[in-house]
């Protein structure tokens, strides 16, 4: 009797268990039920058990299904799931359908994930495939103000420049963003000002440079397709090409001035070894003139000189003096 007893007491907290849960639950049901959206409660308490915000899931299916978006509420469950914006994914899509676009379920699912923590959103994405928006080029977050370029004549030209995008929704996931864009434009934008001859064709038609850099497919596979290029700005900047050649005339001079002085050396060390040479010239000769008295004696000593060859000798040398100093008064020469 006993066991019989705990069976029933186990019965009857099971039935008010579930009684609180779908009572607890019923308010969504018949929510969702006059709302055309309806939700089998086995599906209710399935999400309640699996501690999924139950009334969200409702609410974003009755907001679907009343702008005549049939969106189940496993769709609806899986994405929340997968770490999705289920609300925010819901009016992408009722925009999008408001507008004429197609978007699927999935793809919306889809764009929503991979817009997660960047700031932007799938509404955003709808939003500006719907409305275009502008970007400036360059980006004023990035520290510069213009493009710069160098025509062919060496004259620099600043260019400011607005890129008017769509979003294209097939292309999002996976396709290059804004940065992208931004730095194709400006390649764009330095490569046709490089090639134009002069700066003044480029001030006469900034048109031009829109029109170059637009016909280059630069939204080939981007998150966006570009509509237009406008160029908001051109100025002239520095005379690149002279500030070229002056660094260029330097160089060479710098250049001219070294070769100079590895010749000024060279010659310098060659004055030096002729002074070394003149020097070693010098000693020879004193060296031979020292050699005379020695000779000379050796001459005495074997009897080739005599005194008076001697004396006629020193007589001779005498003579030659004193000529030189009558042709040569004071030292002068």
């Amino acid at each position: 009797m006993s066991f019989t007893v705990i069976l029933l007491a186990l019965a009857g907290v099971v039935v008010l268990v579930v009684f609180a849960v779908v009572f607890s639950l019923i308010g969504a049901w018949v929510k969702a039920l006059f709302n055309g959206a309806a939700v089998p409660m086995s599906k209710l308490v399935a999400l309640k058990l699996a501690s999924i915000p139950y009334s969200l899931i409702v609410d974003a299916r009755i907001t679907a299904v009343r702008a005549g978006i049939d969106v189940t509420a496993d769709q609806i469950a899986s994405h929340f799931q997968a770490g999705g914006n289920v609300v925010p994914t819901v009016q992408a899509l009722i925009a999008a359908q408001k507008a004429g676009i197609t978007l699927p379920w999935d793809r919306a699912c889809a764009i929503d994930l991979a817009t997660k923590g960047s700031g932007k959103s799938v509404v955003e994405a709808v939003r500006t495939s719907v409305d275009p928006k502008v970007i400036d080029c360059p980006n004023p977050e990035s520290g510069r103000t213009t493009i710069d370029g160098v025509a062919k004549d060496g004259i620099q030209v600043k260019v400011k420049a607005r890129v008017t995008v769509r979003t294209n929704l097939d292309r999002f996931v996976g396709g290059a963003k804004e940065e992208t864009i931004v730095a194709r434009v400006g390649e764009g934008i330095v490569s046709t000002i490089g090639s134009s001859e002069s700066y003044k064709i480029v001030l006469e038609s900034p048109d031009s440079i829109s029109k170059r850099v637009l016909a280059r497919g630069l939204d080939v596979g981007s998150a966006f397709e570009i509509l237009s290029i406008d160029i908001a700005d051109v100025d002239v900047g520095e005379n690149v090409g002279a500030k070229l050649q002056e660094a260029q005339a330097q160089a060479n001079k710098s250049i001219a001035q070294a070769q100079a002085e590895i010749r000024r050396a060279a010659a310098v060390a060659l004055e030096q070894e002729m002074k070394a040479r003149v020097q070693e010239m010098q000693a020879k000769v004193v060296e031979a003139q020292a050699q005379v008295p020695l000779a000379m004696a050796e001459a005495f000593r074997a009897g080739k000189l005599g005194v008076m060859d001697y004396y006629r000798m020193d007589n001779v040398q005498a003579d030659t003096a004193m000529r030189s100093s009558i042709a040569h008064p004071e030292g002068k020469k």
